[in-house]
């Protein structure tokens, strides 16, 4: 699949003049455990967090098919902002992978493409894994004494997982008010939740975050498919924003 979007990707030192953000954050900053796939809308929320926050990133390994390539964007993408090893915290859960129930953990059930009148919810969701997610992280953020959890989650223009509605995640608010220490305020940040893939893009050129190290795509690992839920969504947040996406595709 060929890229035909201009202008190019990131020669686009112009449109950010005037608008650079900081790259590293500052041990005078309250600390905030990023949740970091390696994706693009986590790459964008990193790039948010930091502004305000020493970021702590999260990177979790749940025997998905790009599982290698995802962890690869996620060291790229910590090594670009520079976060100490010792902020970088990757864990495995097996259990997502035993349970199945997702085309991205059992090799049995094929990863459908793109469908733009597709009903229900697709089989790429991952039974209840932003939960499990959510919880490695709110008790990571209780030893560190971080103040915030950030997740890049997107409901408006996302595969309509119901894990990723902001209903979910005031819900899940609640459960850590309730079933935590209260030594410190501990807050999530969806700062993505209601922005469509092309502002995304936008969000992420203006903050210059570095979007050629991400990864979105659900079934390669070389040259993404192009043609994934993921990678079409991607593709036209890009295609929206005039802008080349800079990764490899098929």
């Amino acid at each position: 699949m060929q890229n035909d979007f201009t202008p190019t990707a990131f020669d686009i030192a112009s449109l950010v003049a005037g608008q650079e953000e900081t790259l590293t954050s500052s041990d005078s900053k309250p600390l905030a455990v990023v949740l970091a796939s390696g994706g693009m809308d986590s790459c964008v929320t990193i790039a948010k967090a930091v502004r305000d926050f020493e970021a702590a990133l999260l990177h979790v390994n749940y025997g998905q098919r790009t599982e290698q390539r995802e962890l690869e964007a996620f060291n790229g993408i910590a090594d670009h902002y520079r976060v100490a090893k010792h902020r970088r915290l990757l864990v495995s859960i097996e259990h997502l992978l035993r349970i199945g129930g997702s085309s991205l953990t059992d090799r049995n059930i094929e990863v459908a493409d793109a469908r733009e009148k597709r009903q229900g919810i697709p089989n790429t969701y991952v039974p209840f894994r932003n939960a499990n997610l959510l919880a490695i992280a709110v008790s990571w953020a209780e030893t560190l004494g971080a103040e915030a959890v950030f997740i890049g989650a997107v409901e408006e223009d996302s595969s309509g997982y119901p894990d990723c509605r902001e209903a979910f995640f005031q819900a899940y608010q609640l459960v850590i008010e309730h079933g935590s220490k209260n030594e410190h305020s501990l807050r999530i940040h969806t700062p993505l939740i209601h922005m469509s893939k092309t502002e995304i893009v936008l969000e992420g050129v203006r903050l210059r975050a570095p979007l050629e190290l991400s990864w979105s795509c659900y079934r390669n690992e070389q040259k993404a498919c192009g043609t994934c839920e993921s990678c079409v969504l991607r593709l036209g947040g890009f295609r929206g924003a005039g802008i080349e996406d800079p990764i490899p595709y098929e």
